[in-house]
């Protein structure tokens, strides 16, 4: 009888330092997530003394949910890129996305926007905390639904058709959470500062865009992956893209962030309608012809 353990590959040297690389990025995502959470918290501790020192520490978390952004694309890329993708990493990965992109811009929003502009007794503030909850559990949702289509393949019955690689299913939560980071980025002194009147427009606004982000993340809508882009002959133009966004990121953070952000999260939606109305178009037209 053949050894168990000689019939697995073993993995030595750069092999095995290749496999603990997406795991890093993964690990430096989950600390990006962490930092956000104590940023915004120290944000809103001094929110009412020092508006000026409550902004740098809201943008600081901001900034940090950024990164964790990066982190998370090239986790998952240098799995693919080096094949050294498993089933732990694939969970943890999850499992930071909740923390990093859930929790942080939600403990975000609150304390740059809705804990700082409504009281706590206030409907709208206990309004805020509800749609802020239904953010976060849409995202978890989401989240599960990802990985259940990553292994449907491999769990459920067979004949069930795969997941088109090139789609997302509902809008990924690292767009979602980025573009409240960038929100905030751009504008980090929080809302109370902008007078009674103007900072509940701007607090209910803030709600609004959440729920509507929360809605987007478990919907059907398609988004674009781009996990394909920049494999094989690819590599060179991944490479110049990134150059230039980095340059691009370091002179103009606040409005290219905004701008990438909203894009994404306002193409797949651009896409399902005109989808649908070319559907409907096509359907009337056969009924003419019939």
């Amino acid at each position: 009888m053949i050894d168990q353990a000689e019939t697995q590959p073993v993995h030595k040297g750069l092999k095995k330092g290749l496999y603990l690389l997406p795991t890093s990025f993964t690990a430096a995502n989950i600390g990006m997530g962490f930092l956000a959470v104590l940023f915004s918290l120290r944000g809103f501790q001094v929110v009412a003394v020092d508006s000026l020192k409550a902004a740098a520490y809201f943008d600081y978390a901001a900034i940090a949910i950024g990164l964790a952004i990066l982190f998370d694309t090239l986790d998952g890329r240098l799995a693919r890129m080096t094949k050294t993708a498993t089933e732990i990493g694939v969970q943890l990965d999850s499992l930071a996305d909740v923390l990093t992109f859930g929790i942080a811009p939600v403990v975000l929003a609150y304390c740059w926007g809705i804990g700082a502009v409504f009281p706590e007794n206030s409907t709208f503030h206990g309004f805020g905390l509800v749609v802020l909850f239904l953010y976060l559990m849409c995202g978890a949702f989401r989240l599960a639904r990802f990985n259940l289509q990553a292994t449907r393949p491999r769990v459920l019955i067979e004949g069930t058709p795969k997941i088109d690689k090139k789609q997302f299913v509902g809008l990924p939560i690292p767009l979602a959470a980025g573009l409240i980071a960038s929100i905030v980025h751009i504008s980090p002194v929080s809302l109370n500062v902008y007078g009674e009147s103007l900072s509940r427009f701007y607090g209910v606004s803030m709600l609004i865009l959440i729920g509507i982000l929360g809605v987007l993340m478990i919907s059907t809508i398609r988004y674009t992956s781009f996990k394909e882009f920049g494999m094989g002959r690819q590599k060179l133009y991944l490479i110049l893209l990134i150059a230039a966004f980095g340059m691009l990121l370091w002179l103009y953070s606040q409005y290219l962030l905004l701008f990438v952000t909203a894009t994404y999260v306002a193409h797949g939606v651009l896409f399902y309608l005109l989808g649908v109305f070319n559907f409907k178009s096509k359907s009337e037209t056969a009924e003419i012809v019939d």
